[in-house]
């Protein structure tokens, strides 16, 4: 049995449907042989199935399967259809394919066009600190042109200097076997970093700006609004913070959807992870953007929402505060406590070290911060020994000592 499925063009009926080919068949020959009534009325004598008006009936009911599945045999070829077939189902066919590649290709071209990232060459890195430093530091050794912005010449000075000492250590580890290496990754590191103690002046041209100032929400709003009047449209903004709200710092300035969170670790050089806080305005734009940055960083992302703490801090904070509290009750020395996290759960640091080492009063900053949001959580009581430490300027490692002493 032959059907037509386009002009110059025969299909094999049972190689589409074979089930049915062997279906109409049976019926057509039992019809045929008892003289009874099919569907469509009694069944004509095959030499007047050509011939009478039935018959073409009866032919165009038992063809319509075959024929409506030819037109599948024309679609590897819709889009280019020999010159000869002008039927109407390779025309149709045709007609419909191209639509829908049309209409494919339009979405996905503007659909990248909308979510095209940003790629971050310029950096502008706000407070000259230990984790300004670390950060403006990293992102020259990639290739980035950094501007590393604070208050006075003086911090800048301090800051490039521990930069250099920092960027050696570096070269010495990464060329051990060539030192001459070494010193031209110094330079060049270098090089690509300037100063500045007007953050304004320097954002006009930027892709980035990452605030990493003292841990105050009035702060870094003043800062982020300043900065919001003469960055470019482009430019993304970026807080370090490691317990305040992205949301309430991004709020102060117009470009919520160019705003998150970009949590460092100290030391920044020595550790891999960046915390990459999105918030409810945040775009998804802005987002891959940060993501792709700090992977050219050397870095490791991970995504949180921008809940308090983030991932690491909501995790480690607590723990910090249990072993202040367990040593305040008596139950165990800092020291074996210490010990004991060290060599039980395998910690490089115990918590009392991490504590000096982290500074008292970072701290103390943030467990205050929480205990206003949710006084009620136990994890977010404050502690009276470590209030008193910081009360007497006894901050850890920066000041000499804290629950150790250091010489």
């Amino acid at each position: 049995m032959l059907t037509r499925g386009c002009r110059g063009r025969q299909l094999r009926a049972h190689a589409l449907v074979p089930a049915r080919r062997w279906d109409v068949r049976k019926r057509s020959r039992a019809t045929q042989a008892n003289g009874q009534s099919g569907p469509r009325g009694p069944a004509p004598p095959p030499s007047d199935v050509t011939k009478t008006s039935g018959a073409r009936r009866r032919q165009r009911y038992l063809g319509p399967r075959p024929q409506r599945l030819a037109v599948f045999c024309c679609l590897p070829r819709a889009l280019s259809p020999p010159a000869s077939c002008r039927c109407r189902r390779c025309c149709r066919t045709m007609a419909f394919v191209t639509r829908q590649f049309v209409r494919s290709v339009s979405s996905s071209s503007t659909a990248s066009a909308s979510v095209k990232k940003i790629i971050v060459k310029h950096v502008t890195v706000i407070g000259g600190g230990l984790m300004g430093s670390g950060i403006a530091q990293v992102a020259a050794a990639t290739g980035h042109t950094v501007v590393l912005v604070d208050q006075t010449e003086d911090i800048l000075a301090k800051s490039k200097k521990g930069i250099e000492e920092s960027l050696r250590k570096v070269a010495k580890k990464k060329f051990a076997e060539d030192p001459k290496a070494g010193d031209e990754f110094v330079v060049k590191t270098l090089s690509s970093i300037t100063t500045s103690t007007d953050a304004a002046s320097v954002v006009h041209s930027t892709d980035l700006v990452v605030e990493a100032i003292a841990e105050n929400l009035q702060l870094k709003n003043e800062l982020f609004k300043r900065l919001d009047k003469f960055a470019a449209e482009h430019t993304i903004f970026a807080s370090n913070t490691s317990s305040l709200q992205i949301t309430s710092i991004a709020n102060a300035t117009t470009r919520q959807d160019r705003f998150a969170g970009l949590h460092f670790f100290n030391p920044v050089p020595m550790m891999k992870l960046v915390e990459v806080i999105k918030t409810p305005m945040t775009s998804q734009k802005t987002f891959e953007s940060l993501v792709d940055f700090t992977k050219t960083l050397g870095k490791h992302p991970v995504s949180c929402k921008d809940t308090p703490g983030f991932v690491v801090n909501r995790l480690l904070v607590p723990y910090l505060m249990e072993a202040i509290r367990l040593y305040e009750r008596g139950d165990a020395s800092k020291e074996d406590i210490d010990t004991a996290m060290k060599l039980g759960a395998g910690y490089p640091m115990g918590p009392f070290e991490l504590l000096d080492y982290v500074g008292l009063d970072t701290t103390k900053f943030i467990v205050d911060g929480w205990h206003e949001i949710d006084a009620k959580n136990p994890l977010f009581q404050p502690s009276p020994s470590l209030n008193k430490l910081v009360t007497e300027n006894k901050l850890g490692k920066k000041t000499g000592e804290g629950f150790y002493k250091y010489k």
